[in-house]
C-alpha cells in the first residue's frame, strides 16, 4: 500500500515545488555523464547461467544490470509474484526479482551507504524490461522499490512535469522504459510532493511499420536526430533508449566495417540526445564466435570480438552513457571501472 502525506503537508510542498524554478536535467549526476557498463539480459535463461548479476557486480562500479520482468500467479494460491524471465509465459521455476537482484546487491549497497562517498552514487544502475505491463506487476513493482527506497535516487515530483527536480543520491538508480501504462503508475499516480522512485525513457519516431523492412531499416539509420526525438526530458523521462539499429544500417547482423561515416552518425544521436539532457543507451554490442555463446544468442552479434571492441570504444568516446553488452567483463577492460573495493568478496563463479 502506498502512503500518502497529510493533505496541508502536501500542499506545502506543492506549493514549494510551483514557487520554484525548474531544473535542468543534471546529466553529471549519472557518473560525471560518462560511459556506464551495461550488464544486458543480467538473468538466468530455464535455470542457466544464474551467476551473471554476480558476474556484472565483478566488473566494477558504477554498473547498470538489466532484468527483464513477468508476473507469475501461482495456481495453488492465486498470489502473483514478481519474477526475472526471458519470456512473458513465467512458470514459476523463476527466481524473484527480491531475491536475484535485491538479496544479491545487498552487500554492496550496504558497503557504499556505510562508507557514504556520495559522490560516487549511484553505483548501480538497476534497469527494468518488462515483459508484461498489466496492473499488477506495475503495482507489485512500486510496491517492492518502496520496501527498498532508502536505497534508492529518487526525486521529488513536481506540480509541472516540464520541471525536473533533483535527484537525490542514493546507491541505486533504477529506470525503465517508455510504456504509458508503467508512467501511469509509476508517474501519474504519485502525488504532487511524493517521491518518483524510478526513471523512464522518452519516446521515440519509428519508420511506418508498413514500409518494407529494408526501407525501415534504411530510415532507422539515417532519419535526423532530431526527427526521431522530439519531446525534451520531463521530471519523468530522463533517458533515451536504441537499438545499434539507429547507428548501422539494418543492425549488427549487416553490418559491415567501422567506418567515419557510421563514427558520425553515432556521435551526432549521443551530441543531440545530451544536448535535449538526456542520457542515453544503445543495446546491445557483442561479439563473439559460436563456441564462444554463453546463452547470448546471434541477434546482437557482430560476430567476432576484435569487430565489437572497435563499436565499444566508438561508444564509449562519443559519451554514450549505456554502452549495453552481454561480455561484461570484455566490456569492462576498456572502461575506468572505479569503487572496486565494493565487489562482493567471494569469486565470481565461472560461466
Amino acid at each position: 500500500m502506498r502512503h500518502f502525506k497529510p493533505a496541508c503537508a502536501m500542499l506545502l510542498a506543492a506549493s514549494t515545488i510551483a514557487a520554484g524554478s525548474a531544473h535542468a536535467a543534471d546529466l553529471d549526476f549519472l557518473n560525471h555523464n560518462r560511459p556506464v557498463l551495461d550488464a544486458h539480459n543480467c538473468y538466468p535463461y530455464d535455470g542457466k547461467w544464474n551467476d551473471r548479476v554476480q558476474r556484472a557486480l565483478g566488473s566494477g562500479f558504477p554498473v547498470s544490470i538489466e532484468q527483464d520482468l513477468a508476473w507469475y500467479v501461482d495456481p495453488a494460491t492465486g498470489e502473483g509474484r514478481v519474477v526475472v524471465s526471458h519470456t512473458p509465459r513465467a512458470t514459476g521455476a523463476e527466481p524473484t526479482l527480491r531475491d536475484y537482484f535485491f538479496k544479491q546487491v545487498r552487500p554492496v549497497v550496504e558497503k557504499a551507504l556505510a562508507e557514504n562517498k556520495r559522490d560516487t552514487w549511484p553505483v548501480v544502475v538497476l534497469h527494468f524490461d518488462f515483459k508484461d505491463n498489466q496492473p499488477a506487476i506495475l503495482e507489485a513493482v512500486w510496491k517492492l522499490l518502496g520496501e527498498y527506497e532508502p536505497w534508492l535516487s529518487t526525486a521529488v515530483k513536481t506540480d509541472d512535469p516540464t520541471h525536473l527536480s533533483p535527484i537525490e543520491r542514493r546507491p541505486i538508480l533504477v529506470v525503465t522504459e517508455d510504456s504509458d501504462k508503467q508512467a501511469k503508475v509509476f508517474f501519474d499516480d504519485v502525488p504532487v510532493g511524493g517521491k518518483l522512485r524510478l526513471f523512464g525513457s522518452a519516446h521515440s519516431a519509428e519508420p511506418p511499420k508498413d514500409l518494407p523492412i529494408e526501407t525501415q531499416m534504411h530510415l532507422a539509420a539515417t532519419m535526423p536526430p532530431e526527427q526521431i526525438l522530439t519531446e525534451a526530458p520531463t521530471n519523468y523521462r530522463r533517458w533515451w533508449n536504441n537499438s545499434w539499429y539507429a547507428v548501422e544500417e539494418g543492425g549488427q547482423s549487416k553490418a559491415g566495417d567501422w567506418t567515419p561515416a557510421d563514427d558520425r552518425r553515432l556521435r551526432a544521436l549521443v551530441d543531440y540526445a545530451h544536448q535535449k539532457g538526456y542520457w542515453i543507451r544503445f543495446y546491445t554490442l557483442d561479439g563473439f564466435a559460436p563456441e564462444d555463446d554463453h546463452g547470448w544468442g546471434k541477434y546482437y552479434n557482430f560476430g567476432s570480438k576484435a569487430q565489437v571492441i572497435l563499436r565499444w570504444k566508438a561508444a564509449i568516446a562519443a559519451g554514450v552513457n549505456f554502452v549495453a553488452s552481454d561480455q561484461y567483463e570484455d566490456l569492462a577492460t576498456y572502461l575506468p571501472q572505479a569503487s572496486k573495493e565494493l565487489r562482493p568478496a567471494t569469486e565470481t563463479a565461472s560461466r
